[in-house]
């Protein structure tokens, strides 16, 4: 019996989607995050938040995030990333970068009431992130005083 040849089409759209998915995969394992001198960015995957340091009231680690209606996101193993709503305090737009649900959170509370959850899978560089932010919140509070 002659076997048929599979056609060139569907061996490029195979490597095509396997391509795709590993680059969605490597886009959302992480939190990818940039501090700059007035803001810091945090990418993960779609998700993507700029946060002003001005237009940060509270800095706080946290053991774990409440109870939330997810928007839009997704949670896989001890990840969980997306934009949630807290139903009991009628806040939405609460952005969650949770890498390991496990460790502490980072609790950032934002002036338009709204918050940001955010953790690595390395506590050492969460604890680094909380310190980073800590001091520089406090730095922002003292030069608006004087």
């Amino acid at each position: 019996m002659a076997q048929k040849k599979r056609h060139w089409l569907w061996n490029l759209l195979i490597v095509l989607t396997c391509i795709i998915c590993a680059l969605a995969f490597a886009l959302h394992y992480k939190n990818w995050t940039q501090k700059e001198e007035d803001r810091i960015t945090i990418v993960s995957g779609f998700y993507f938040t700029e946060i002003l340091f001005e237009d940060i009231q509270e800095v706080s680690l946290v053991p774990k995030i409440p109870e939330l209606d997810r928007v839009s996101g997704f949670s896989a193993w001890e990840i969980e990333k997306g934009i949630f709503r807290d139903t009991i305090e009628n806040i939405s737009n609460i952005r969650v970068y949770v890498d390991d649900l496990k460790q502490e959170k980072i609790k950032l509370d934002r002036k338009e009431a709204s918050s940001v959850y955010l953790n690595f899978t390395d506590s050492l560089k969460t604890k680094e992130m909380y310190d980073f932010l800590s001091v520089t919140i406090s730095n922002k509070e003292s030069e608006s005083k004087n």
